[in-house]
């Protein structure tokens, strides 16, 4: 079944991703065979699968903005030392490229769906075209979003509406959408995240109104416990069978973009899990550890052949620290007074062979999963909703304990070799409560998870987004001579680099309203201090 969706609907790239120019992902018809014979099912399952398969793009910038992921590798410069280095901008333009494209599938599908009267499919297009533009704006700030996906209407150049104009349609056009499916109705065809259940769709769009809710709690808290408390009341994710989970199948040519890119000799060898996110993990003895993280087989030759197994002892773990090369200079990884040193004899050393990589069992199969919103992610936000004092239902402390329980289960959907049980995670979950000593200490805590949990669930882009609204775990920025943000993290991405001179007028407004600079430091409306 799953395999089948995958062939028929994948194949759909023909019609829909070949624009000759990049800026036309925005506003050209995704399809070009005659809408009245063609199954509109079909552009959800493509929709989906753009939206999910990011591949390089959350590699090269947000694993490691978010220090999750560290590389002494140059070509990895852009996010672990914010130095421009090959690709930069192919991978600037990447993220609105790919989500454009997905929400101009999904806005397509919704056109379709209601001229069928497949009600129930048309709003499912509606929340995709949401869960994609949140990704576009929370990583841009103002974009084209009113007069976007506007081409067969004659409109290439849409206007920049403000981000706070885009929450406020994206969570009123969401309450709309999810109010309106009907268990009883219409079921999509060729769903690759529920199989066309409608109830379960009902709690992704609730527990995405909740995502986009707590975005913006420091621009707009009253805004944000409106929309909070209504998808509270509305019904959000019960359990990891909930979770949005994207298929991927190699065998047909759609396999994962992310373990793909690292499965290069290059990335292989040289991309390791974070110094401050192994820390963490074993701070809190946390189960994941010993799933996640291993230390290659001693020497170059064994270390780099992904066909052989590490070592998983959480006690050997080491997390490499961001910042640093091989080139031989102040910078270079090996002269640190913590450098774990080498493994292998002479002609076979392996300088980084010490440091712990993403198990390559569970995180780099072909055809390994894509996880978009979770169960656990989502009790979290519970977790802060409560903690702010707002009418959720249940305690924070116990929406903490959900959390961390359902995330360690999580895992298992990458591998079954990644498998905690219920039994461990609940007792580890009740072992490790919710501080609640003080707001600031619940918030700190429930936010340090949200970034561990989605970094271990490979959903870099998330873990980055939230740790810019929280400001949680503290991390330290990289100070690398040539970096483009002056030593800071970068808060956003530019705007991808054909908008200058495709939409310039619109563009400029946006740019003006970033203070006359389209660079990586400035804060997006929600990225409020």
């Amino acid at each position: 079944m799953k395999k089948g969706l995958l062939y028929i609907t994948l194949g759909l790239t023909l019609f829909s991703s070949s624009c000759t120019h990049d800026f036309d992902a925005v506003d050209t018809d995704p399809i070009s065979v005659d809408a009245a014979r063609y199954n509109a099912n079909l552009l959800l399952s493509k929709s989906q699968f753009q939206y999910a398969n990011t591949g390089y793009a959350q590699l090269l910038f947000e694993s490691m903005w978010s220090q999750l992921l560290a590389s002494t590798y140059n070509y990895y410069s852009n996010g672990d030392k914010y130095v421009a280095s090959s690709g930069i901008i192919g991978y600037q333009n990447q993220l609105w490229i790919d989500d454009y494209r997905a929400a101009s599938l999904a806005a397509e599908m919704t056109t379709l769906a209601n001229e069928k009267q497949l009600t129930n499919l048309a709003n499912i297009g509606v929340i995709m075209k949401i869960l994609a533009m949140q990704h576009v704006t929370d990583a841009y700030g103002d974009v084209p979003y009113s007069e976007a996906l506007s081409g067969k209407q004659g409109n290439f150049t849409p206007k920049y509406d403000t981000q706070e104009e885009i929450y406020t349609s994206m969570l009123q056009e969401l309450e709309a959408a999810v109010n309106a499916l009907d268990a009883a109705g219409d079921k999509p065809t060729a769903d690759l995240f529920y199989g066309g259940n409608i109830d379960k769709w009902k709690r992704f769009g609730n527990s995405l109104m909740l995502r986009s809710a707590m975005r913006i709690v420091k621009a707009n808290p009253t805004m944000a416990r409106e929309y909070a408390e209504k998808a509270a009341a509305g019904g959000t994710f019960q359990g990891n069978a909930d979770n949005a989970i994207c298929i991927t199948d190699n065998s047909t040519g759609n396999g994962n973009g992310t373990s793909g890119a690292l499965l290069v000799t290059e990335d292989y060898r040289e991309v390791k899990w974070s110094k401050p996110l192994i820390d963490y993990l074993k701070a809190n003895n946390d189960p994941r550890l010993g799933v996640a993280a291993e230390v290659p087989p001693a020497g170059l030759t064994a270390g780099t052949n992904s066909s052989l197994a590490g070592n998983r002892d959480p006690n050997v773990q080491v997390g490499m620290p961001n910042g640093y090369d091989l080139a031989g200079g102040a910078t270079d990884i090996t002269k640190r007074p913590d450098y774990p040193g080498s493994t292998g004899a002479a002609g076979d050393v392996y300088l980084l062979g010490r440091y712990s990589r993403p198990t390559t069992a569970v995180y780099l199969g072909r055809s390994a999963p894509h996880f978009v919103l979770t169960y656990g992610e989502t009790e979290l936000l519970l977790a802060e909703a409560s903690a702010r004092g707002w009418t959720i239902p249940g305690t924070a402390a116990a929406h903490y304990r959900n959390a961390v329980s359902g995330a360690l289960q999580a895992l298992s959907a990458f591998s079954a070799s990644a498998a905690i049980s219920a039994g461990v995670a609940d007792a580890y979950a009740a072992s490790h409560p919710l501080n609640e000593s003080s707001q600031a200490a619940s918030l700190k805590q429930i936010n340090e998870q949200y970034w561990a949990t989605n970094g271990l669930q490979f959903n870099f882009i998330e873990a980055w987004v939230n740790w810019r609204r929280s400001g949680y775990p503290v991390l330290t920025p990289v100070v690398y001579q040539g970096n483009f943000t002056g030593g800071t993290i970068p808060r956003r991405i530019a705007y991808h680099s054909t908008e200058g001179s495709t939409n310039p007028v619109n563009y400029q407004d946006a740019v003006g309203r970033l203070g006359g600079n389209d660079n990586y430091t400035g804060r997006v409306w929600w990225d409020a201090q």
